[in-house]
């Protein structure tokens, strides 16, 4: 691990350079955000590999309904027990398989593929939805952990390989659940969820929005559109001043405003933003700084390094969808994400078991 910390560092130059304005047509400059390299990937693929087959330390997270429901993390999730949790797992796994996918060099022994088709089998998948169909478990990891799952099952299907459309197939069952279980909930949820943290109701609706696109699940992106709408369309003056929290990892200003981007037409969308985030408009994004993070060994205080991550991947998107604001908040974005990669590989495990599918995300969506 502490190789990797070194090959980050040298790293920055790199995105340093990234980061330059490159020339449009009509000689205007634009800030490009910063991308996923073969070096970054290198080091963001190590981080999972190592973690998806460490059971301990473990946050369960489950409601136990008697003695017998007190068994192992792996017995319990046989796929999905690393990592630290279960929504972690989940994510670590998208990490690899999107990895894997653009950059097939990083598994040159296959000993990652061969990880992935001991693990996500039939057998073990029974096991998984067995413990999403207990009574009492019906609500474990709503809606974040559900979203991470529809992620990773989005990647699988976009992948042209035969063991991918396997995987995919075996993860089928649960996808499907989760997709039927979101639209449930939302039409009993009354408001929107707005903490930074997992319970946040647009950063997974979010991921859930990509999946029903790419897979065609007409009544999920409905249901998604309809409620996005319901929660946020009268939203107004969301104050960044107030953000982050102290262990954020998720900004609810940007997260809606972000949503929103993919949710309204341009024409309605810029008005809303207006609306909503005046600030924007009136200050530029200049104001927003990086979050600090003072313990990277304090597993809640170390959110604030995923946060500076989650905040790049939604300037990012905004700065798609209003051309006059783009330099600015992409520049910010590019800011956040140089401010905390290099952290992605710190040796406290509270960090890295989670830290690069965020800095992932960030960087391959822009």
């Amino acid at each position: 691990m502490k190789g990797i910390a070194k090959l980050v560092g040298m790293l920055s130059v790199s995105f340093f350079v990234a980061c330059q304005p490159s020339n449009k047509e009509g000689g205007e400059h634009a800030v490009e955000p910063l991308r996923l390299t073969e070096e970054t990937a290198a080091v963001i693929f190590e981080l999972p590999t190592h973690c998806l087959g460490i059971e301990y330390p473990n946050k369960m997270g489950q409601v136990l309904g008697s003695a017998q429901d007190l068994k192992g993390p792996k017995a319990l999730r046989p796929i999905f027990y690393g990592c630290f949790d279960w929504h972690s797992s989940v994510h670590g796994y998208w990490s690899i398989v999107h990895l894997l996918k653009n950059y097939p060099q990083l598994d040159s022994d296959g000993k990652m593929r061969q990880f992935l088709k001991e693990h996500i089998t039939p057998e073990n998948l029974a096991v998984e939805l067995a413990f999403f169909q207990d009574k009492n478990n019906l609500s474990f990891e709503r809606t974040y952990g559900w979203a991470w799952l529809l992620k990773l099952q989005e990647e699988l299907l976009g992948w042209n390989d035969a063991d991918a459309k396997t995987w995919a197939t075996t993860l089928k069952p649960l996808a499907t659940l989760l997709s039927e279980r979101t639209q449930v909930y939302l039409t009993k949820l009354v408001y929107p969820i707005r903490t930074g943290q997992h319970d946040n109701t647009a950063f997974s609706l979010s991921l859930m929005y990509d999946y029903a696109l790419k897979v065609g699940d007409h009544d999920l992106l409905n249901a998604i559109k309809v409620n996005s709408e319901r929660f946020f369309a009268k939203d107004e003056n969301c104050n960044l001043a107030y953000e982050p929290s102290g262990s954020d990892f998720l900004s609810p200003c940007l997260e809606e405003a972000y949503l929103m981007s993919r949710i309204l037409p341009q024409d309605k969308y810029e008005p809303w933003l207006a609306d909503f985030l005046p600030v924007l408009f009136e200050k530029g994004a200049g104001f927003l700084q990086p979050a600090l993070v003072s313990d990277r060994t304090d597993g809640k205080l170390v959110h604030l390094d995923g946060l500076n991550f989650s905040r790049a991947h939604c300037l990012y998107g905004i700065a798609k969808a209003i051309p006059r604001l783009h330099n600015d908040l992409v520049d910010l974005g590019n800011k956040h994400i140089d401010f905390s990669l290099k952290n992605i590989s710190n040796d406290d495990y509270m960090g890295s078991h989670w830290l690069g599918s965020f800095a992932l995300l960030a960087l391959s969506n822009p």
